[in-house]
C-alpha cells in the first residue's frame, strides 16, 4: 500500500541556523489553518520534539537510519501519511553531518530538502552555499532555501539575486526576537517549562507567514508530495549499520500484567514517545510519578527513571526523602529499576554542580557525579544484553565515579566493546543504570529483560 503526502526535510548548513524554530513555526502556521501536520525529528533528540508537538498538536517521533532503522522510519512515515496534510522532518546538525546524516534520510525516502540559512552576515555567498547544499549529493530533491535573520528588505533582495535560477527562493525571515526559542546547556528549554511557549510559537508563525513559504496553500505544497510505501525497501544509502531493527514480534505481550512506574517531571523528561508505545505494546501498564513532588512510588513491578536535568533540581531531589526511601524499599524487594543518564545520576550518593556545591542524592548506588561546563560524551551507542542488542545514544555534561566494577559497557556502532570504551553499565541487585539512552523499539526482547530480570549482562 502507498499514500502520497506533501513532505519536507528541513535542514541547514550547520547547527544554530534556526531550523527548529522554522520547523515549529511552519507546523504551527499550517495547524492554525486547520491542516493536519505531523512532525518528525532526525536523530536522537528529546528537546526539539517538545516544541514540535506543541506546534502541531500531534506526537513526534525520531527518525534515524541507524538507531531506529530504515523499516521503523518507513513505517512511521507511512502511518503519518495516512492522516496528515503535511509531513515535516527536522534534520540534525548540518545536512551532511553525521553517519548516517539527514541527507541519507532524504535520499532514502525521497524527501524534498529545504535549507534554513542564517544570512545575517552574508550576501552573494548565500547563493554559493545554497548551490553547494543543493548539488553536493546527486539525486536529492531540492525544495529551496529560506534566508533567516535577514536585516532589511534590501538585504533580502541581495540574497534572492544570489541564487541560481534552478534554486527556488522560499523567502526571508527578518531578524526577529520571536524567531528564537530559549536554550540551556543540553539544548532548547523544554516547551512545557516556558510559560509563554504557545505565544512564542504563534509569533514565530506570524513572522514566517510573510514569506513565500508561509504563504503556500495546500495545493501549492503538492509538488513536494512523496509516495510513502508501507513496508517497501527503498534505495538505501551507502552507509553501514542501517539495516532494519527488530519489530515487536519477538516478545508480544511479554510484559502483560506488569506495572512500570515511569519518572516524569521537569527533572526527568528525556522520554521517547516510541519507548512508551513499546512498553505498552509489550503489555505493560504505565503509571507516572514525579521525583520532585511525590512522596512515594505508585504501586508497581518495575521502575524506569529516564534522563533529564537532576542537576538543576538537586536540592529538591535531595530533600524528597520520602520518595528516596520508597525507591530504596522497591530495590530491597528485588524489583527491577532501569535508570538512564540523569536517572542514573540521582541514584548515586552525591552530585557536585558547576558552582562547586555538593548535594546529597539517593544513595542507591555508591559513587558521585560531577557536572562540567563542557560536553563529556556524545554519539550513538549500543548495549548488548542476553536477549539482543539495544540501540541508542549518549549525551551528557557530567562524569561519574564509583567503587563498583562496571558489569559491561556499551559500544559504538559496528565495534566490539573494549575494556575502556563506551558507557559503563552498573548493576547492584535489581538496579541497572548507565549514561546510555535506549531506543526501546530497536530490541523489544531486550526491553523485556531490562524490566523483568535482575540477572547479569553477558561479558
Amino acid at each position: 500500500m502507498s499514500r502520497s503526502c506533501p513532505a519536507l526535510l528541513i535542514t541547514a548548513p550547520s547547527s544554530g541556523q534556526g531550523k527548529t524554530t522554522v520547523t515549529s513555526a511552519l507546523a504551527r502556521l499550517h495547524t492554525r489553518h486547520g491542516r493536519r501536520v505531523r512532525v518528525f525529528k532526525c536523530g536522537p533528540d528529546f528537546l526539539d520534539p517538545y516544541w514540535h508537538q506543541l506546534a502541531s498538536g500531534a506526537p513526534v517521533y525520531q527518525l534515524d537510519l541507524w538507531m531506529t532503522g530504515e523499516a521503523d522510519c518507513r513505517q512511521r512515515l507511512w502511518h503519518a501519511a495516512q492522516e496528515a496534510d503535511l509531513i515535516l522532518v527536522e534534520g540534525v546538525m548540518g545536512l551532511f553531518d553525521g553517519d548516517p546524516c539527514a541527507a541519507d534520510l532524504a535520499h532514502c525516502f525521497g524527501l524534498p530538502v529545504m535549507a534554513v540559512m542564517d544570512a545575517a552576515s552574508m550576501a552573494g555567498t548565500f547563493g554559493a552555499l545554497a548551490y553547494g547544499l543543493q548539488t553536493f549529493r546527486p539525486g536529492l530533491r531540492w525544495a529551496g532555501a529560506l534566508a533567516n535573520r535577514v536585516a532589511t528588505p534590501r538585504h533580502a533582495a541581495m540574497l534572492h539575486r544570489s541564487l541560481r535560477s534552478d534554486s527556488p527562493w522560499l523567502g526571508a525571515v527578518m531578524r526577529n526576537a520571536a524567531m528564537t526559542l530559549p536554550e540551556r546547556h543540553l539544548g532548547l528549554t523544554v516547551a512545557s517549562e516556558v510559560a509563554d511557549a504557545q505565544a512564542r510559537l504563534d509569533a514565530a508563525a506570524d513572522a514566517l507567514a510573510d514569506t513565500p513559504l508561509g504563504n503556500m496553500r495546500l495545493q501549492d505544497l503538492k509538488h513536494w508530495s512523496v509516495d510513502f510505501q508501507e513496508g517497501a525497501q527503498g534505495d538505501s544509502p551507502r552507509r553501514p549499520g542501517t539495516m532494519p531493527v527488530a519489530d515487536l514480534s519477538p516478545a508480544p505481550h511479554a510484559l502483560e500484567g506488569k506495572t512500570i512506574a515511569v519518572a516524569r517531571d521537569a527533572a526527568f523528561c528525556f522520554i521517547y514517545t516510541a519507548n512508551l508505545d513499546c512498553l505498552q505494546a509489550l503489555g505493560a501498564r504505565l503509571v507516572f510519578f514525579s521525583p520532585l513532588a511525590d512522596a512515594a512510588l505508585p504501586p508497581c513491578d518495575a521502575v524506569w527513571i529516564p534522563g533529564g536535568y537532576p542537576e538543576l533540581h538537586a536540592s529538591r531531589l535531595a530533600a524528597n526523602t520520602g520518595l528516596r526511601d520508597s525507591v530504596a524499599a522497591h530495590v530491597q524487594a528485588g524489583k527491577p529499576v532501569w535508570a538512564e543518564c540523569g536517572g542514573m545520576m540521582v541514584l548515586f550518593d552525591a552530585i557536585t554542580t558547576t558552582d562547586g556545591v555538593q548535594h546529597a542524592l539517593w544513595g542507591v548506588l555508591p559513587g558521585a557525579v560531577t557536572m562540567h561546563q563542557r560536553l563529556a560524551a556524545l554519539g550513538p551507542q549500543q548495549l548488548r544484553l542476553r536477549a539482543g542488542t539495544l540501540r541508542g545514544h549518549t549525551f551528557h555534561y557530567s562524569t561519574s565515579t564509583s567503587p563498583m566494577v562496571p558489569l559491561t559497557r556499551t559500544a559504538r556502532p559496528d565495534h566490539d566493546p573494549m575494556p575502556d570504551a563506551g558507557e559503563a553499565v552498573w548493576q547492584r541487585g535489581p538496579v541497572r543504570a548507565s549514561y546510555f539512552h535506549a531506543w526501546f523499539p530497536s530490541c523489544p526482547s531486550a526491553v523485556v529483560e531490562l524490566f523483568s530480570s535482575s540477572g547479569a549482562f553477558p561479558p
